[in-house]
């Protein structure tokens, strides 16, 4: 559905996807009842994109609106604050939410490269729901922001807090290919992954976004 309503070819993603067409897609995230409201913005959204620039712009037009299409599909999916009898279904809430609901935990691992800062909470926060140390710190150094120090910049610039979904969207963390490698079809899937069922399409997304959630189901219908 997301695929369909996306605009027209064009060189860049601003005009692949239209604020008109961003508001459509995500159009509860302002509900008055979600913690993101105004948060979320399309301005963000394009000048986070900006910074990634194989992102939405790799391919030919169908590649392109079906990378975007796939990116919202699953940072809605990551965030959403939609229940079984929503308006327009459970899952038309995307960008509800910013951060982890609940009391989540710290989120610290034991990590030379990039240790946690004093009294930092490394929990879930913005589209993908960024999580760990060990994602902030790379995350935060590829864009030029120090995350480890002010992971809560995340839930507080939205155009920092798309350039971690980007990030993690764009880049491979191995033997994980990068969901953008998956989408536009560079990812040639390995003797392994076929035999578990891991070939290219959204299903394989999944288990690289949400693995120790989500992983092991192949190209199930209810991902695609």
């Amino acid at each position: 559905a997301l695929l369909s309503i996306l605009g027209a070819s064009a060189q860049d993603i601003s005009s692949v996807i239209s604020k008109a067409t961003f508001e459509q897609i995500l159009k509860h995230r302002n509900d008055a009842a979600c913690p993101a409201k105004g948060f979320y913005t399309y301005e963000a959204f394009i000048a986070a994109a900006k910074a990634f620039g194989g992102f939405g712009t790799t391919g030919d037009a169908v590649t392109k609106k079906r990378e975007i299409a796939a990116f919202l599909a699953q940072t809605s999916h990551e965030t959403t604050g939609g229940w079984a009898t929503a308006p327009d279904g459970p899952y038309a809430w995307g960008y509800c939410f910013l951060r982890e609901q609940g009391n989540p935990p710290n989120y610290c691992v034991a990590n030379q490269q990039w240790p946690c800062a004093p009294g930092k909470k490394y929990y879930g926060r913005g589209p993908i729901q960024i999580s760990y140390n060990y994602n902030y710190g790379p995350a935060g150094r590829a864009i030029g922001s120090d995350l480890l120090a002010n992971p809560d910049l995340v839930a507080t610039d939205p155009t920092i807090s798309f350039k971690t979904a980007l990030w993690f969207w764009m880049t491979p963390q191995s033997p994980k290919p990068s969901s953008h490698d998956v989408i536009t079809g560079r990812w040639t899937p390995s003797a392994a992954d076929s035999a578990g069922g891991r070939v290219p399409g959204y299903g394989v997304i999944t288990n690289i976004i949400n693995g120790g959630i989500e992983c092991g189901k192949g190209s199930n219908a209810q991902q695609q």
